[in-house]
C-alpha cells in the first residue's frame, strides 16, 4: 500500500517538475526571441542608415561626373567653334584670291585680243610691203615668181643631193654602230655557241668487201643473189667498178642504209642466198627502224625540245638519212634549233618556242621524197596533223619567207637557218646555180644607168660596180648604192648577205710630144 503511495507521489512529482520546466523554458525562449527581434531591428536600422549614406554618396559621385563631362564638352565645342572659324577665314581669303586672278585674267585676255588686233594690222602692213617688195624683185631680176621658184628649187634639188646623200652616210654610219654591232655580237655568240660537222651530199654508199672473190658469192648463181638484193631493198648493186668494193646507189638514203646494213650482214654471217638475204632485210629495216627512233629521241633531247608526238621524233629520225647541199638535214636541223635558242635568250624571247620551232622547221623534208609540195607545205601539213602550236607552225612556214613572221621567235628561225646554211663549208651548190646567180647579181648592178662594169666577186658576196664619173657624181653614187641593194633585196633569194662595192674614178691621159 505505501509502495502504491509512493509510486503515486513520484509520479505527481514528476508532473509538476515537468510542468514547471515547460514553464520556465517557454518564458526562456520568449526572452531569447525578443532579444533577436530586437537585434534584428537594430541591424535593420543599421543597414537602412548605410544605404541611405551610400545612395546620397553616389548621387554627390555622378553630379560630379556630370559636371566634369559638361565642362569637357564645353571645352571641345569651343575648340570646335574656334576651328570653324579659322576655316572659313581661310575660305574667305581663298574666294578673294580667286576673284583677284578672275580679274586679272580677264585684264590679260583684254590685252591680249588688244595685242590680236595689232598684230593683225601689222601682219596686213607686212603682206603688202611683202608684195610690194616682190614686184620690185620681178621687175629687177626680170623673172616672175614662178621661174624664180623653179630656178631656186633646181638649186636646191642639187644642194638636197649632197645634202641627202651626206645624211645618208652619216646615218648608216650611225646605224652600223649600234644596230650592226649588237647584231654581230648575237649572231657571233650563237655560231661560236654551235659548231657542227658537214658531210658531203651522195647518192651512193660504199660497202668495204674482205677480198673480191666475195662478188661472185654476192652475185650468186645466175644473178640470183644479186636480184634478190636489188629487188627487196629497192637500190642498185655496182659490183664490177671498186675493187674490194661494192657500191650501192639510189636516190632513196634510207634504202641505201636498209641495202648496206643487209649486205653488212650477209658478209658476217657468210651465208648468202634469196632466203638468208630476205631475212637480213627485214633485220635491217628492224634495226634501221630502231636507229630512226633512237636517232629522233637524241636529237630531241640534244635540242631540249620535250612532248613531241612519237611520229616525229621518228621524222626527225629520218632526217639523220637526208642531205640537202651537203649538209646533213638532223644535223642542221638541230644547229638551228641551238641558235635560235641562243639568240633569243641573248634578246630576252621565248627560248622554249625557239628551239622548238628550230629542230621542227625542216620536218617537212623526211618525207619530201614520198609525198608532192614542197618540205615547207608538208612539214606544216604534218605539224597540223599532230596539233603542234600555231606559233610552232608560224615559224615552220615563214622560215623561207612564204609567209610573214608573226612572232620574233619566227624572225629568229629564219635567221638560224640562214647562219646555219651560210656558214663556209656547209652547203654546196651546183656549178650551174651558181654562175646563174652571178650573172644575176651582174645583170641587176648593169640595169642602172651611169654603171660602167660591174663584177661579181667573193664567190658571190660582193659585187664591185665601177661607174661614169661624168654622169655619177660622188653624192648620186651613195643614193645608187642604196637603191642597188634594195633591188638585190627585192629580186635574189640567197642566204647571209652581199656586199655592195661603188667605185668612181675619173682618168686624165695626155700625152708629151
Amino acid at each position: 500500500m505505501q509502495i502504491a503511495i509512493y509510486i503515486t507521489i513520484f509520479l505527481v512529482s514528476a508532473i509538476v517538475f515537468l510542468f514547471v520546466g515547460y514553464i520556465a523554458r517557454k518564458k526562456i525562449a520568449e526572452s531569447k526571441i525578443q532579444s533577436a527581434e530586437r537585434e534584428a531591428a537594430r541591424i535593420l536600422e543599421n543597414a537602412n542608415k548605410e544605404a541611405e549614406n551610400a545612395k546620397k554618396e553616389e548621387i554627390v559621385k555622378a553630379k560630379e561626373e556630370i559636371i566634369v563631362a559638361r565642362n569637357e564638352l564645353e571645352e571641345e565645342i569651343r575648340e570646335r567653334r574656334s576651328d570653324v572659324q579659322q576655316q572659313e577665314k581661310r575660305l574667305m581669303q581663298k574666294e578673294e584670291n580667286l576673284e583677284k586672278k578672275i580679274y586679272n585674267v580677264e585684264q590679260r585676255e583684254k590685252g591680249l585680243d588688244q595685242r590680236e588686233n595689232s598684230i593683225e594690222e601689222e601682219r596686213l602692213e607686212v603682206q603688202k610691203l611683202k608684195d610690194s617688195e616682190l614686184d620690185e624683185l620681178e621687175r629687177i631680176a626680170r623673172l616672175t615668181a614662178e621661174e624664180a621658184k623653179k630656178q631656186l628649187l633646181a638649186e636646191l634639188d642639187d644642194t638636197l643631193t649632197a645634202e641627202k646623200a651626206e645624211r645618208i652616210k652619216k646615218m648608216e654610219e650611225q646605224i652600223k654602230d649600234k644596230s650592226e654591232e649588237t647584231a654581230k655580237n648575237v649572231i657571233s655568240y650563237s655560231i661560236q655557241k654551235c659548231a657542227a660537222d658537214h658531210t658531203s651530199e651522195s647518192t651512193v654508199s660504199i660497202v668495204s668487201l674482205p677480198s673480191d672473190d666475195m662478188k661472185g658469192r654476192i652475185i650468186g648463181r645466175e644473178g640470183r643473189n644479186i636480184k634478190a638484193l636489188e629487188t627487196l631493198t629497192g637500190v642498185d648493186f655496182i659490183i664490177d667498178d671498186t675493187p674490194e668494193a661494192v657500191v650501192i646507189s639510189g636516190f632513196d638514203p634510207l634504202r641505201r642504209e636498209v641495202a648496206k646494213i643487209a649486205l653488212e650482214k650477209l658478209l658476217n654471217d657468210g651465208r648468202i642466198h634469196p632466203s638468208k638475204i630476205e631475212e637480213m632485210v627485214e633485220k635491217a629495216k628492224e634495226e634501221l627502224a630502231k636507229t630512226i627512233k633512237e636517232e629522233g629521241e637524241r636529237a630531241a633531247m640534244e635540242a631540249g625540245v620535250i612532248n613531241l608526238h612519237p611520229d616525229i621524233i621518228n621524222l626527225l629520225g629520218k632526217l639523220k638519212y637526208r642531205t640537202s647541199y651537203g649538209q646533213n638535214v638532223l644535223m642542221h636541223s638541230i644547229e638551228v634549233s641551238n641558235l635560235a635558242r641562243i639568240m633569243a635568250d641573248e634578246l630576252g624571247l621565248d627560248v622554249k618556242l625557239a628551239r622548238r620551232a628550230g629542230l621542227l622547221h625542216d620536218i617537212g623534208k623526211a618525207l619530201d621524197h614520198d609525198m608532192e609540195g614542197t618540205h615547207v607545205e608538208i612539214g606544216v601539213d604534218i605539224l597540223k596533223k599532230y596539233k603542234e602550236d600555231a606559233k610552232v607552225i608560224n615559224a615552220v612556214q615563214a622560215h623561207h619567207g612564204d609567209v610573214e613572221p608573226q612572232t620574233p621567235e619566227a624572225a629568229l628561225v629564219q635567221a638560224a637557218d640562214a647562219i646555219s646554211a651560210s656558214r663556209p663549208g656547209a652547203r654546196r651548190e651546183t656549178l650551174e646555180a651558181y654562175m646563174k646567180r652571178l650573172e644575176q647579181l651582174e645583170g641587176i648592178a648593169d640595169s642602172f644607168e651611169g654603171v660602167d662594169k660591174s663584177y661579181a666577186i667573193q664567190a658571190g658576196r660582193e659585187i664591185r660596180i665601177i661607174v661614169k664619173p661624168e654622169k655619177v657624181s660622188d653624192d648620186e653614187m651613195t643614193l645608187m648604192a642604196r637603191n642597188i641593194a634594195d633591188k638585190i633585196e627585192q629580186d635574189m633569194e640567197y642566204p647571209g648577205q652581199i656586199k655592195v662595192n661603188m667605185i668612181r674614178e675619173r682618168r686624165v691621159v695626155d700625152y708629151a710630144k
